[in-house]
């Protein structure tokens, strides 16, 4: 497992309800740090139950990416979501630029 021991050690508990979301990879994963913050500020939850509540979100093939980070990498959430924004950095939605402007049509 990726997580350090010190965060493998925590118990999650029986009637802890956690995020309802999925990623399969390809969504933009800026948006969905963004959605899964969200959901775990209204369930609440240590920075440990965070961890494996994200890794429980992942599906298809990126569960297989998590799994083969090297065991014992992951020590904290922000250095997950670095990890994560790297693997999945092209499906990220592109900034504006000013030739967007050019497709702008008044009806």
């Amino acid at each position: 497992m990726p997580f350090s021991q010190a965060i493998m050690d925590v118990v999650i508990p029986a009637t802890f309800v956690g995020p309802k979301a999925t990623f399969t990879g390809m969504e933009d994963p800026e948006a969905y740090l963004t959605a899964f913050h969200t959901q775990m500020m209204l369930v609440g939850g240590s920075d440990a139950v965070r961890y494996k509540l994200f890794m429980n979100t992942l599906v298809e093939t990126t569960m297989d990416w998590f799994i083969s980070l090297p065991d014992g990498q992951v020590t904290s959430f922000a250095q997950l979501s670095t990890l994560f924004r790297e693997q999945y950095i092209v499906n990220r939605a592109p900034l504006p630029n000013s030739y967007d402007l050019f497709e702008v049509r008044q009806y």
